[in-house]
């Protein structure tokens, strides 16, 4: 099987198929309600909603690096802020995050099969997660998308019981 093939069931999987280790992402986050969405629980880092858009900010960068352009921190920041709760913005940060992984399905599948193990420009950056080849970043990018999604998880049953 072809890696863009690869990639592209694996990334489906994860965001809206059946993985192996539990729910897709898709199905999490449209668990969240907008009040769970901008709440803190004491101890935590951040709310899903500062989840979601880290989520989407890689999202985007990941797809920017696929297109040729040099690897940094995304435009929109590492953690962009997320302003006041707000109903109709939480629903466009979950239609956004799916929007721009379609867009990203849309780039694997016409990435060229010869491109996927060459090095991304770039030194080994753990930071920025350059320096690895195509497929590492795509990857990456996935195992990115389930480590979040069980914390957007978590967060919801702690602020849910």
């Amino acid at each position: 099987m072809p890696t863009s093939a690869k990639l592209q069931n694996e990334l489906e999987s994860i965001l809206s198929g059946d993985p192996w280790y539990g729910d897709p992402v898709y199905q999490i986050i449209e668990q969240v309600s907008f009040e769970a969405a901008f709440e803190k629980p004491p101890g935590a880092a951040h709310t899903i909603a500062e989840i979601v858009l880290h989520m989407l900010s890689w999202t985007e960068e990941v797809l920017d690096r696929l297109n040729g352009k040099p690897a940094s921190q995304p435009l929109s920041g590492d953690w962009p802020e997320t302003g006041r709760p707000d109903e109709q913005k939480w629903q466009n940060y979950v239609n956004d995050l799916k929007l721009v992984n379609v867009n990203l399905l849309g780039i694997i599948q016409d990435f060229p099969e010869e491109k996927w193990n060459e090095p991304m420009n770039g030194e080994r950056s753990r930071e920025l997660g350059d320096g690895v080849s195509y497929e590492a970043l795509v990857n990456g990018l996935i195992q990115h998308h389930i480590y979040h999604s069980g914390q957007i998880a978590i967060l919801n049953r702690i602020i849910n019981g």
